[in-house]
């Protein structure tokens, strides 16, 4: 494994060499925590650019509870809101992506248009309200290099700052130029959300857990962590695999001319704090971020995205990529699921970080910034999340 990297933030958490407590990973109490003081203040990748390209068109991300759509305006802007009519509370567009040249209310018709402003409501003179002030609620809305991002409170850096440290290196992929490649996933496990982000930034189980990894990366797998942003990067050996769709993947996998030459055959993954990551590979671009559902269930949702390549090598190249992250992918819902049974035990608390898992040391510091009872290796007593900040 390459060299580990910190992030340089550990000398003010008297708690680094350790992992988070068990009872975070299942605590409800602990769950609406981390919805109101992370999930909530951080940014959600929806879509890229190239999913809304005219007019109306539209894709939906519902998570925490809430449902947010983010629109193509007339003016070729993008525009986010909640999912939620003004007037009585109702979902107003369903399915994941859409066009509607106005936002009309399927209860009452009440309809927005594409700024969100109320431009008409059945009965208009019956009500005393200011149409002018009853606009579809806005969410924030980033674009970063053509990724759809929203937040829905605000607080916190930008993804183009998180992500300052390596827009030299994401800068030769051209994410603004990609198209989607397949459709959106959508994969439910019964784990708490941290246990998915955790195993992503791990990188102590390549070579115990994905045999697969470890024949097309040998030694080579690294990783660092900075302020926000975790990295991973293994590069593709060229002695040839025995294994039938890897030696294929390292056969046809062809020369990209817009990539330099130390990235034609490197894989690298970003993890954004705190649930979204980028898996960056020669042929195609995957996003997938993990959404908490409840303490003990997350939605996986990820896409792949792609440069137009009528090549056959790179069409070969994608296919065997599919086949070896589908194993990867096997290998790692059953590592998560075995995690989340036996944090259960009352007989595990914390457990030791090595100083190589900076990744994961650098994911605890900031929860237990956000949260300081997690700092406690035992749950206390319910209630604890609405006492005065310090009182016990």
């Amino acid at each position: 494994m390459a060299q580990a990297k910190p992030a340089g933030q550990e000398r003010s958490d008297p708690d680094a060499g350790w992992s988070l407590p068990a009872w975070t990973y299942s605590d409800p109490e602990f769950f609406e925590a981390e919805v109101a003081r992370v999930i909530r203040p951080s940014w959600q990748v929806v879509c890229h650019e190239s999913d809304v390209p005219g007019a109306g068109d539209f894709h939906t991300l519902d998570y925490v509870g809430e449902s947010v759509v983010v629109v193509r305006t007339r003016d070729g802007g993008i525009n986010g809101f909640t999912n939620v009519c003004r007037h009585r509370g109702a979902r107003l567009l369903d399915g994941p992506s859409g066009c509607a040249k106005k936002i009309v209310c399927p209860y009452h018709a009440w309809t927005y248009d594409l700024d969100g402003r109320l431009t008409g409501l059945p009965m208009r003179d019956t009500y005393a309200l200011d149409p002018s002030k009853h606009g579809l609620a806005s969410v924030e809305v980033e674009i970063w290099r053509g990724f759809i991002f929203v937040r829905l409170e605000g607080g916190g850096p930008s993804v183009a700052e998180m992500m300052a440290p390596y827009e030299a290196e994401v800068a030769p992929y051209r994410f603004e130029e990609l198209r989607a490649f397949g459709r959106v996933t959508l994969r439910p496990r019964p784990v708490n959300w941290k246990n998915v982000g955790d195993n992503y930034s791990d990188g102590l189980h390549i070579a115990v857990a994905h045999p697969g990894l470890k024949r097309l990366m040998g030694h080579g797998y690294g990783v660092e962590a900075s302020e926000h942003v975790d990295k991973m990067w293994g590069p593709i050996v060229e002695r040839r695999s025995a294994n039938p769709s890897e030696r294929a993947y390292q056969h046809f996998l062809p020369a990209v001319p817009h990539l330099p030459a130390d990235r034609q055959r490197l894989w690298t993954y970003f993890k954004l704090w705190p649930n979204i990551a980028f898996d960056i590979y020669p042929d195609q671009i995957d996003f997938m971020q993990w959404l908490p559902v409840s303490p003990t269930e997350t939605l996986i949702r990820e896409i792949a995205y792609c440069l137009p390549d009528d090549r056959r090598e790179m069409k070969a190249a994608r296919y065997l990529n599919w086949r070896i992250n589908r194993q990867v992918n096997a290998e790692d819902t059953t590592l998560i699921a075995r995690v989340q049974q036996g944090m259960a035990s009352r007989s595990f608390t914390v457990g030791p970080l090595s100083e190589q898992e900076v990744a994961l040391r650098n994911f605890c510091r900031k929860i237990r910034h956000a949260i300081p009872e997690s700092r406690q290796h035992r749950a206390p007593a319910p209630g604890w999340s609405r006492r005065p900040h310090g009182v016990s």
